[in-house]
């Protein structure tokens, strides 16, 4: 961080490594001017980098500014890198989609024998809508797999796909404000588990895609594991949930 204060306001650039679609790190150059108002005004933002065109410096500024709109009136620095960190290859998606289509091929054929999995254990959801349809988001998004279960009061979520995507996906369910609170303000989620992660295994099935579903017993819970060849994990984590 390098600060420079000034009368009116307090300007500091900060330099971020970021992975990019083609898995190349990006360094952006960021200039944030707060100006003595801030955080009841917005920041000044500039973005440089040397591997992105200068049309795509200014998607990343304005995406940068449309969330800071969200954060007005509380400090918002910290949360604008974090989310331009997650959002990055979303952003620049468009300009790149012609490569990255020809790369997703053959990322996903090299990496067949690397695909991950993922078992989540939610508390509640209050914004259940919402939250859930988040979820599927997310889940197209990183071109993950799996389900997101409900059975009583336990909240499941099982995963598949690629390990950087599955690591992408835990910073947005940990970071991003998925669900509200008792006094129904918007919140990040708190009380997440994370069950189980591992290299999927040749006896496990694979995912064809995500689905929501919702199960009356414990006995239809099981199956949906023992059909996906995890009878183990089920056994070892989904009943001590109950007690």
């Amino acid at each position: 961080f390098l600060y420079f204060p000034e009368t009116h306001g307090i300007t500091f650039r900060i330099q971020i490594s970021v992975k990019e679609l083609l898995d190349t790190d990006v360094l952006l150059k960021l200039l944030f001017h707060l100006p003595v108002s801030y955080p009841s005004t917005l920041p000044d933002i500039s973005v440089n980098s040397d591997q992105l065109t200068r049309a795509q410096c200014m998607d990343v500024k304005d995406k940068l500014l449309e969330q800071a709109k969200k954060h007005l009136s509380e400090p918002m620095v910290h949360d604008l890198i974090l989310w331009i960190q997650q959002h990055l290859k979303y952003v620049i998606k468009q300009s790149a989609t012609v490569c990255n289509e020809k790369t997703t091929l053959s990322k996903e054929t090299s990496t067949e024998d690397g695909i991950w999995m993922l078992l989540l254990h939610l508390d509640h959801m209050r914004a259940k809508a919402k939250y859930i349809k988040t979820v599927e988001k997310w889940a197209s998004d990183l071109r993950l797999t799996g389900r997101l279960m409900f059975m009583g009061k336990i909240i499941l979520i099982l995963l598949q796909g690629d390990k950087s995507n599955i690591k992408e996906y835990l910073i947005l369910q940990k970071t991003s404000k998925v669900d509200v609170d008792s006094s129904g303000k918007k919140c990040k989620e708190k009380m997440i588990t994370v069950l189980y992660e591992t290299k999927v295994q040749s006896q496990h099935k694979r995912f064809q895609m995500f689905e929501v579903k919702e199960y009356s017993t414990l006995d239809e819970l099981q199956k949906e594991f023992e059909t996906a060849g995890l009878t183990t994990l089920f056994s070892e984590f989904v009943p001590p949930l109950l007690k």
